[in-house]
């Protein structure tokens, strides 16, 4: 079924709502207009070891965090949906989408994914492919627990990430130019953890694209 006629149908049984504020916005709306306007959009620029381009579409501030905290907290909404339609004109306009044969979400560990049920990178990948008919390939797994980045200053997050991922296959992305999808980038740790990665089984160019760029805890 086509995804928009989708969501035209749930929406007549679960009317879709603004993941920031929750009013009642039509089916194919991502937010409500009061919540877009507050919405800043990123316009900095960031430089991540293994990654050879990056973007983001938003500043990750009070503005777009509780859409984020929906995603995170196993509560999809509409959020999924909106991310992956904003991160898939960012690509468009920065011109990695025309570059980019897989898209490839950052994974979860298996704990993490029986707590929230749905990887919630995935969901947004599933959309971008939707619309820019890109396929998704979860060819990279989490392989270890690892603290919460959040917590962790710059040369933490870096440390805490080693070896805690694997490339399931690595013909799935030899030759490949990849497009890695998280939801909010702060130092970039995690992109520049699975670039390495990919790079080191054969992959060819690494875009990174995330929903939020948060700034970096010194």
């Amino acid at each position: 079924m086509d995804y928009y006629l989708k969501r035209k149908i749930l929406h007549l049984f679960f009317p879709n709502r603004c993941p920031v504020c929750r009013e009642i916005i039509n089916a194919d709306d991502c937010f409500c207009p009061e919540c877009t306007d507050k919405l800043k959009i990123y316009n900095g620029s960031s430089e991540i070891d293994g990654v050879d381009k990056f973007c983001a579409c938003f500043d990750y501030d009070d503005n777009i965090k509780p859409a984020i905290f929906l995603l995170k907290d196993g509560i999809c909404g509409n959020s999924a949906h909106a991310f992956g339609l904003y991160i898939a004109e960012t690509i468009q306009n920065d011109g990695i989408s025309q570059k980019t044969d897989i898209i490839l979400p950052v994974p979860l560990s298996v704990k993490s994914m029986r707590k929230r049920g749905y990887n919630q990178t995935e969901l947004i990948a599933e959309v971008i492919s939707e619309k820019l008919d890109i396929p998704v390939c979860c060819a990279v797994r989490k392989i270890r627990e690892t603290e919460e980045q959040k917590t962790l200053d710059s040369d933490g997050r870096k440390s805490n990430l080693k070896n805690a991922f694997e490339v399931c296959n690595s013909e799935t992305v030899k030759g490949k130019n990849i497009l890695l999808i998280d939801d909010v980038c702060t130092t970039g740790s995690t992109f520049s953890e699975i670039a390495f990665l990919l790079k080191r089984d054969g992959a060819g160019k690494i875009f990174g694209a995330s929903v939020c760029k948060a700034n970096v805890k010194k």
